[in-house]
């Protein structure tokens, strides 16, 4: 287990939120359960009466106020509903290519914080991981999500972004096809003024797909099909070569800041 799997930073009382699904809010009830029950309780230490931010995953935060704690619930009474403003307008998905060690915890981690919508673990041509063993890969991905929740807690969003089952590149670029743009960082790719193009276009755009290739990049094969099958931008991120860690994150870093109108 890394550093950055089960971090847990500081977080003030104003973003400090919590999680639940759909089917806990009822009426103008919403009944947290699970392992918050005694996080909220014993750690936060909060009582009858206290105010608690949730979000069921959304868009939209309540406001509550705790009026029953058990030992195994907490109800709360709903006094304000709003649309939350820790997501983004434009719906940013990251299609990594998997990494090697623990790489992909340190993306799945900043990713969340940097506003994307879901993470989806590409194996590509030059993807040295190899996928053998089904329970391994599972161990993974229940880490990963965990590692997004805690992401997400921390940095105050309305949603808790997936990380998705394992695909294949043909199966990225399927699904990005309907994506109303889709980008590639692309080391051979030159011309600063046509990247900043493309990110003003896209900061037009509600689905964007970003395209990160492994330790040993994008094959030309694989930037053919993706042009071909999704419309993939290919385009430079400058004069340095990023490591597949740094370049999906400096695109997001890059996206977040043009595609936020407020």
């Amino acid at each position: 287990m890394t550093g950055y799997a089960l971090q847990q930073e500081r977080i003030s009382d104003v973003s400090r939120r919590f999680y639940v699904d759909a089917g806990a809010i009822s009426g103008d009830t919403i009944t947290i359960t699970g392992e918050d029950v005694n996080h909220i309780k014993n750690v936060l230490r909060k009582r009858e009466g206290e105010e608690l931010l949730i979000s069921s995953g959304n868009g939209l935060v309540y406001t509550t106020k705790i009026k029953e704690e058990t030992s195994d619930h907490i109800a709360c009474t709903i006094i304000d509903c709003n649309g939350g403003k820790a997501e983004l307008p434009a719906k940013i998905v990251l299609f990594q290519g998997l990494p090697k060690k623990d790489k992909m915890d340190l993306i799945v981690q900043k990713a969340v914080e940097l506003g994307a919508a879901e993470i989806v673990p590409v194996v590509m041509e030059r993807t040295i991981v190899k996928l053998e063993d089904r329970k391994k890969e599972e161990k993974r991905l229940q880490r990963w999500n965990t590692i997004a929740l805690t992401a997400a807690k921390q940095s105050g969003r309305d949603i808790i972004p997936p990380v998705s089952d394992f695909v294949t590149f043909d199966e990225a670029v399927k699904r990005a096809a309907s994506f109303e743009m889709n980008l590639i960082p692309y080391e051979n790719e030159k011309g600063m003024a046509g990247a900043r193009e493309l990110v003003k276009e896209a900061a037009a755009k509600k689905t964007i797909g970003i395209f990160i290739g492994p330790e040993g990049g994008i094959t030309d094969e694989e930037l053919k099909e993706s042009s071909e099958i999704c419309n993939a931008k290919p385009m430079t991120l400058g004069h340095r070569i990023l490591r597949t860690e740094t370049a999906g994150l400096a695109l997001l870093s890059v996206l977040m800041f043009n595609v936020d109108p407020d």
